[in-house]
């Protein structure tokens, strides 16, 4: 299947809501990107549609339209009955100028080929077959034919009204091309299943874009055709209403949705239904809830009111082709999913996490409806267990848990009252608790001066490494101080630094007792000195009154 839906990689951002919303799970997610898986896809367009982030987008086939009119061909547009609810007050007289000013020879409705279809399912109902299931929506075909094998034998043989239309204008002109605009995503890859027949699928949106670029506003220019009951097709039911229902034996039922059709088509594979003629649309409200109606136009009652205005009670006037020239064959083309065996799953959920049934908390976070199908998906290649946010946020809590229970620094967490909501094993020794749990949702008075804590939330500036006594617990610890605003959470760390003051006081007393002793000893050598020097000078008097006195005895004699 070609790509139809691409993927802007910048813009997904984990979310995994295109997986929740994909009714078939054909999206993996690796290498955080999510990836279409074309094999799985059904082309509902259901995660374009809910992409936040607008990471999804249907592809462009404007230019083609535009090189088919410049190329000097007889183009004719078809276009959805579902026009007048995206279209509103414009009829199809209104869109036809629209669209010859753009360069289309022709600009018919889409309903003429429905009107055929619904003429075919008639005649099969009449025939007697027990179970008919509507083939007018391509996504329906798609679902059938790729999970549901055993109802493809009820899927009427019938080509969708887009088909049928752009044959009939074939048979009229073989030289013309065809163009069919509308509301559906899944048209685009019918086309191309079918060469030769739709030479190009436009969107309600391609089609406002160009009539913006050439500055065309459709006019609003309503009709009114009694003949005209097949733009009924547009809503829920408006297949039923447009048949004949001749069969009172039969039971007319309508799904719309890809929930209630998965449910109609597993009851029906079960064999819970029988005679009956099933009208199944994949979107929501039928093609006026298809995923490329314009965002701005959606309301159901609205949209359902619009066409019950325009729809009339009779058939168009148009010529029924001959049955085989409505047929086509469908077979099955599903990739046939493996699955795991009960050991696989087990092991698998236990990577997840999941250990007993009561860790399987089905929360869909993931995208996946449980924790199961999860698991499955893994087995498959297209999931990985970090999808799982209850997973990473439990092993984010016990691995955040582990590094505060196991860190060597006393770790508190306060709120704005100064009230503990957190306090590890380190803090709780410092605090001397004998247990955690007794500091929980206690002010922090109770164990120790506020004084900082009140200072970093008054101020909003943190405090680094600050020695403070904890005279009670003779400890002195070295404090850190900081206010998580977005949290309001103040945040202590402690570090005991008694050991540390003790010896420095230790080391400062041995200090002070070197410096004193020194200062002792000098002191003690100075008086030594001095007394010396003392002893000498009275010594040295005495010699020289000794010396003096013989040298003038010497004189004498």
């Amino acid at each position: 299947m070609g790509d139809y839906l691409k993927l802007k990689k910048s813009n997904c951002k984990n979310c995994y809501k295109c997986i929740r919303h994909c009714p078939v799970k054909a999206i993996s997610f690796s290498g955080d990107q999510a990836h279409i898986l074309p094999e799985e896809c059904i082309l509902c367009g259901q995660c374009f549609v809910v992409c936040p982030q607008n990471a999804k987008e249907i592809r462009d086939d404007l230019p083609i339209a535009k090189a088919l009119i410049k190329s000097g061909a007889s183009v004719v547009a078809s276009i959805a009955p579902s026009f007048i609810a995206n279209y509103e007050g414009v009829g199809i007289r209104g869109m036809k100028k629209a669209l010859l000013a753009l360069g289309f020879a022709d600009v018919q409705e889409t309903a003429l080929g429905a009107t055929m279809v619904k003429r075919e399912y008639d005649r099969l109902v009449e025939k007697g077959q027990d179970v008919i299931l509507s083939s007018c929506c391509p996504t329906v075909n798609y679902l059938v034919r790729k999970y549901f094998p055993d109802c493809l034998g009820y899927l009427a043989d019938v080509v969708t009204p887009m088909m049928a239309h752009c044959l009939s204008i074939k048979r009229e002109n073989p030289a013309a091309k065809t163009v069919f605009i509308g509301p559906c995503l899944s048209k685009k890859a019918e086309a191309e299943e079918t060469p030769g027949v739709v030479d190009c699928v436009l969107t309600f949106e391609d089609l406002t874009r160009w009539l913006t670029e050439e500055g065309i506003t459709p006019e609003q220019d309503m009709d009114r055709c009694e003949e005209s009951r097949a733009r009924w097709f547009a809503v829920k039911g408006g297949i039923l209403k447009s048949m004949d229902c001749v069969r009172e034996d039969y039971t007319y039922l309508s799904f719309d949705g890809i929930e209630e059709c998965i449910h109609a088509l597993t009851e029906l594979s079960e064999g819970r239904l029988s005679h009956c003629f099933i009208e199944l649309s994949a979107c929501e409200s039928g093609c006026v809830g298809g995923p490329v109606m314009e965002k701005l136009h959606r309301s159901p009652v609205r949209d359902y009111q619009k066409v019950s205005r325009y729809a009339g009670g009779k058939d168009f006037p148009v010529p029924q082709p001959a049955p085989e020239e409505l047929h086509t064959g469908r077979s099955f083309i599903g990739s046939g999913r493996h699955y795991p065996s009960e050991a696989e799953l087990t092991a698998i959920l236990r990577k997840m996490g999941k250990f007993t049934p009561e860790q399987e908390l089905n929360c869909g976070s993931c995208g996946y409806n449980s924790c199961r199908d999860k698991a499955i998906a893994i087995y498959q290649g297209k999931a990985d267990a970090s999808m799982c946010l209850p997973f990473l946020k439990e092993r984010a809590e016990s691995f955040s848990n582990h590094i505060i229970n196991h860190s060597p620094s006393g770790i508190l967490a306060l709120n704005d009252k100064l009230e503990i909501e957190i306090v590890n094993e380190a803090a709780a020794k410092i605090l001397g608790l004998r247990r955690q749990s007794e500091a929980f949702g206690m002010p922090i008075v109770d164990f120790m001066s506020p004084v900082e804590f009140m200072e970093v939330l008054q101020t909003g500036h943190s405090i680094r490494d600050k020695r403070i006594l904890l005279p009670e617990r003779r400890k002195t610890v070295e404090l850190s101080v900081v206010y998580d605003k977005e949290f309001e959470v103040l945040i202590g760390m402690l570090r005991d630094v008694t050991k540390e003051e003790m010896e420095r006081e230790k080391k400062e007393t041995i200090c002070r007792k070197t410096v004193e002793t020194a200062d002792h000893v000098v002191e003690k050598q100075m008086r030594v000195v001095q007394e010396i020097a003392s002893l000498l000078g009275e010594t040295a008097a005495e010699t020289k009154i000794a010396l003096t006195k013989l040298k003038e005895s010497m004189i004498d004699e």
